[in-house]
């Protein structure tokens, strides 16, 4: 959210640090390989929502639709098979601080001195308010926020019927959320959001969304001065080491265009890797016509003898998903407690 904000650390405004779900975290890939994590399959129930299974395994909105077509994301029905997007192909190198591929929707942490990388969903701006590209460093962390709303914000606002204060304090309810990381950018952000289920969608005005609980443990580990970079692929490729060559592909970002058409740029993310590794595949374009056409947020084999993902998808193992629904109060900016297991009676 692009902001006015007024710090307050007043002693009366407590942080909650409870125990909550973290962030992915993943060993750094071997030599030769740029992808971490694997796909997971899991079986809702009749309560379940894909927005729930996407919190709970810190996977954002945009990335859960796009995994599963034609399933309802709120009502997915009991027995669905639901496809769990944890396997990422990293950013280019250097791995260092953080970094935010914005059409990805995507923040990865690499903190410094750990062979391990940390990465979370983003929810990114509304049209008309870009994120910069490029780099800066973080500047402050900012406890128990508060938000002066700039005039232009409480006029689109108002223009769309949902008028919003012109000061929020800082609590639960602050869009501010109730930790953020303040970047070099002018007033630009990485902070918590008391709309959580709106991570992984466009929803702000400039700043990067993340689950509460997610900042949580972002602001335990950033310090002051860490690298942030911010970089537009639509079009990332990746290997895992064992021949098979993948392309995750999202929606481009308007904002960014600088012409030519996205299977240029799709051709050429895939001729630039190839380049850097110094390795060729025999690439099954049709494939990658498909994903340009078709965005999906699934690393998706595109050498010709790579598996069909809907094989690939088939052959998984599905686990029942046995957590509590995240419900209303959870959408605040206050992390919840971790859903606790359920056993199998109570499905």
């Amino acid at each position: 959210m692009k902001s006015l904000l007024i710090p307050s650390l007043l002693a009366g405004c407590a942080i909650l640090f409870s125990s909550t779900a973290l962030a992915a975290e993943f060993s750094l890939p071997a030599p030769g390989s740029n992808m971490v994590g694997q796909l997971q399959v899991v079986v809702a129930r009749h309560q379940d929502t894909l927005l729930d299974i996407a919190r709970h395994y810190d996977v954002g909105y945009n990335e859960i639709r796009a995994a599963n077509p034609g399933v309802d994301p709120w009502l997915p029905g009991a027995g669905t098979r639901v496809l769990v997007p944890t396997q990422y192909i990293l950013p280019p190198k250097p791995w260092t601080g953080i970094i935010i591929n914005v059409p990805e929707r995507r923040l990865f942490y690499f903190p410094p001195g750990q062979n391990v990388v940390y990465t979370y969903p983003v929810g990114i701006f509304r049209p008309k308010w870009p994120n910069p590209l490029g780099s800066t460093r973080i500047i402050a962390k900012v406890k128990s926020p508060t938000w002066t709303v700039p005039k232009n914000i409480q006029e689109e606002h108002a223009k769309v019927g949902e008028p919003i204060p012109a000061f929020f304090p800082a609590g639960p309810d602050n869009p501010m959320g109730e930790l953020a990381l303040e970047t070099g950018w002018s007033q630009i952000f990485i902070h918590g959001t008391n709309k959580p289920w709106g991570v992984g969608m466009r929803v702000s005005h400039g700043c990067f969304h993340v689950y509460p609980e997610n900042e949580v443990q972002l602001f335990k580990m950033v310090k002051v001065g860490t690298p942030v970079t911010t970089i537009d692929q639509p079009y990332v490729v990746g290997t895992n080491g064992n021949g098979q060559l993948y392309l995750q592909s999202f929606e481009p970002v308007e904002a960014y265009a600088k012409g030519g058409n996205a299977q240029q740029r799709a051709v050429d993310a895939i001729s630039h890797f190839e380049k850097q590794t110094g390795q060729n595949w025999t690439i099954n374009w049709q494939q990658v016509i498909d994903l340009v056409a078709k965005p999906n947020t699934v690393p998706t084999g595109i050498n010709i003898n790579a598996p069909a993902l809907s094989a690939v998808v088939a052959r998984l193992p599905a686990q029942p998903y046995d957590f509590a629904p995240y419900g209303d109060d959870a959408n605040t900016a206050t992390p919840p407690p971790p859903p606790p297991p359920l056993s199998s009676s109570a499905s």
